[in-house]
């Protein structure tokens, strides 16, 4: 059943960012870098812009480090200003638009979710676990937490382009949940082409295509048919039960790299456009793609957190196989954890994306001490983005590491921890 005054509320969270936008005047959260990254901020892309329309590079000078096509949808808003309001309003406006229908689209996907959960335990005839999950809209509940977490409003105000990322990783699930190929690759292709780190979701997106939403594991339905099989059931329920067990589609997976191979295709086309006469997709790859993962880091911090990633991909898949939306989350939450630039719009996709389990999460226990204790977190976030961003990307650039990290956080949050200029 779905939450009784959704749009309602759904509404007034739209309305909550727009009053913000247009009059909480300048909260200068776009100098804060949880909030805004040097790949996510909206000013360098708007000196990237700049640089385009003095023909030369954008990637001239090692500012702007996005995606081309940003300097073509979001570059011209960046010049446009508006009496009375802070600069960038306009790019606000678009991201707040961007949050509203990535919601959207996670309530349709958990709608979906819950559709094949609910048929999942009729099949292994749990219909008091279905009468019980029905009071329940996961879709609702993750499209609230999306829409009302401090982390997504922040994000939006703050303008910087990760909603637009965001937008993009939903965009991929709900077209992997919904089984269309076209636009699973589209989400996908867009949503690498805007980070790299995200190229591991394809994992799931395989095997949402191949063998749809989230189920019951295999072995589960196969002791039912066996069981069955050894009781008095008449053949209908002996075909039934095999067909409860899931069988992997390659059609859809093969479609998707089709549609996959088109949109890196149709993207790099449009890159090549943009750059046009102003640097070229060689220039692009070197100082865009690869800048968030070597420019900034040394051999060390390379294989500690990126690397890490990878390692926990297939371990992962192996054990989440049967829930490929659960699998998704999981790489979400791993990559905002430990990518190169984490910021607060990583935690807001996330989090947004764990409402989906809502029925799973209802049983867990200590729920009063975790939520507490991610708040605790969050509140020590702002010391620790200060200690990632300013201080140890620039010493491990300058060749040498901190000998006392108490020494740095007691630097931070002292007296004199103000008058340190945050590197952006």
């Amino acid at each position: 059943m779905a939450i009784r005054n959704f749009w309602s509320m759904a509404a007034a969270a739209v309305g909550f960012r727009l009053v913000l936008v247009l009059f909480g005047g300048d909260l200068h959260l776009a100098s804060r870098p949880e909030v805004s990254t040097p790949l996510t901020s909206i000013r360098r892309l708007a000196e990237g812009y700049w640089l385009k329309q003095a023909s030369m590079s954008p990637y001239s000078g090692s500012m702007y480090h996005g995606s081309p096509l940003l300097l073509l949808v979001l570059g011209p808003l960046t010049n446009k200003r508006s009496v009375g309001h802070h600069d960038h309003i306009y790019c606000s406006l678009i991201f707040v638009a961007v949050d509203f229908i990535a919601a959207m689209l996670i309530r349709a996907t958990g709608r979906r979710l819950q559709i094949a959960r609910n048929r999942n335990l009729k099949s292994l005839e749990l219909t008091e676990a279905v009468s019980n999950s029905v009071n329940v809209s996961a879709g609702d509940i993750a499209s609230l937490i999306y829409l009302w977490n401090p982390w997504a409003i922040v994000t939006c105000v703050g303008s910087c382009t990760s909603p637009i990322e965001n937008l993009m990783v939903v965009i991929m699930i709900y077209g992997a949940c919904s089984r269309l190929a076209p636009l699973a690759a589209f989400g996908y292709v867009m949503a690498t082409h805007l980070s790299l780190y995200p190229a591991i979701l394809i994992v799931p997106i395989i095997l949402l295509l191949g063998y749809g939403p989230d189920a019951p594991p295999t072995k589960v339905f196969r002791i039912k048919s066996s069981s069955a099989s050894k009781t008095d059931v008449s053949d209908n329920d002996k075909s039934s039960s095999s067909r409860d067990v899931q069988q992997f589609l390659w059609k859809p997976v093969f479609h998707f790299i089709l549609w996959m191979l088109f949109w890196t295709f149709y993207v790099l086309l449009l890159s090549s456009i943009v750059l046009n006469k102003v640097g070229g997709l060689q220039e692009m790859f070197e100082k865009y793609f690869f800048a968030e993962v070597f420019d900034f880091f040394r051999s060390f911090f390379l294989i500690v957190f990126n690397m890490n990633i990878v390692f926990m991909v297939l371990p992962l898949a192996i054990r989440l196989k049967h829930r490929p939306c659960f699998l998704a989350f999981i790489y979400t939450a791993i990559v905002a954890i430990l990518k190169s630039y984490p910021s607060v719009g990583d935690s807001a996709l996330y989090l947004g994306l764990l409402g989906l389990f809502a029925n799973e999460l209802a049983e867990m226990q200590f729920t009063f001490f975790l939520f507490f204790g991610y708040i605790g977190v969050s509140l020590l976030s702002p010391v620790m983005h200060n200690l990632w961003i300013w201080r140890t990307v620039l010493v491990v650039e300058s060749g040498f590491l901190p000998f006392n990290s108490f020494t740095e956080i007691y630097s931070l949050l002292g007296p004199g921890g103000s008058q340190h200029k945050r590197y952006r």
